[in-house]
């Protein structure tokens, strides 16, 4: 009997010390993200899948700056990149998909709007873009909207950027539609337009494709400002921490280091009056 009750001491005592190791400091995940656990093993972080230069899916890789961004604020929060969950976040789609818990933060193109403020929080802004022009390399005609009268201008069905040229800047620009900006710079490839419009980043990540390199410009006369920020559930404690991360990839270098690598073989200049961006301590 005495033996007995020495043996269920002993797995007692082992069941405890396993109980500790098991809560301890939870691994080498140091963050704790809303919608997540406290030194959870994944953080769940919203991209855009069809964004090369920003955020592209290919296979199982995941490139793109705002990719580059993720996993160094993800890492700055104790999360190493094997711990990151990459989710497919639309446009349309990302203020649902904060508020219901689907992603931990997204970094997706996502510009700060007061509109968007009355129901998520941001971390930023981690870039400023702005809406520019992307023609081929050898034009020498088209040096901002105003120059697009009579021209070909291609957008994506339902962005509202073509129209603001037309509506603002060239009257009688001729506008066309593609599914997405890929299919705008295979037409301009092709000569059935002119340019291209959408925020200047975007256009150079296009650019930088292997199979158009070298053969497109960005103009480099923005004519708008875009405040790309981390969007976070309402509410969240985590703007301090994801700002500290940014600035400390600003000053590192690093931040310059993934937008060069991502616009390789482009012309194009991000503009410097606007960037580096400069995060505040709480939500922008």
């Amino acid at each position: 009997m005495r033996k007995m009750r020495i043996a269920m001491a002993a797995m007692g005592a082992v069941a405890a010390l396993t109980l500790s190791a098991c809560g301890g400091d939870g691994g080498s995940s140091g963050g704790e993200t809303q919608g997540g656990s406290a030194g959870g093993d994944k953080i769940r972080i919203g991209i855009k899948y069809d964004q090369p230069g920003l955020g592209y899916k290919s296979g199982n890789d995941f490139t793109g700056f705002d990719v580059d961004v993720a996993k160094y604020v993800a890492n700055e929060l104790g999360y190493s990149t094997d711990q990151i969950e990459f989710v497919e976040s639309p446009s349309a789609n990302r203020e649902n998909m904060l508020s219901n818990g689907q992603v931990d933060m997204i970094f997706a193109t996502y510009s700060i709007t007061d509109e968007r403020k009355k129901t998520v929080d941001f971390a930023g802004p981690y870039f400023v873009a702005g809406q520019d022009l992307l023609v081929s390399a050898e034009n020498t005609d088209i040096k901002g909207p105003d120059d697009l009268n009579g021209k070909n201008l291609c957008s994506v069905t339902g962005s509202t950027s073509a129209q603001r040229i037309k509506d603002e800047h060239a009257e009688n620009v001729n506008l066309l539609e593609r599914p997405g900006y890929a299919e705008c710079v295979t037409a301009m490839q092709s000569g059935q337009i002119d340019a291209v419009t959408t925020d200047d980043i975007i256009l150079a990540g296009l650019a930088a494709q292997p199979n158009f390199k070298g053969k497109f410009k960005v103009v480099g006369n923005p004519f708008s400002e875009e405040r790309y920020g981390v969007g976070l559930p309402k509410g969240t404690d985590q703007c301090a921490d994801i700002n500290a991360a940014i600035n400390k990839m600003v000053e590192s270098g690093a931040w310059e280091e993934a937008l060069t690598a991502n616009t390789e073989g482009v012309d194009y200049k991000f503009n410097e009056e606007l960037n580096p961006p400069k995060p505040g301590d709480a939500c922008a």
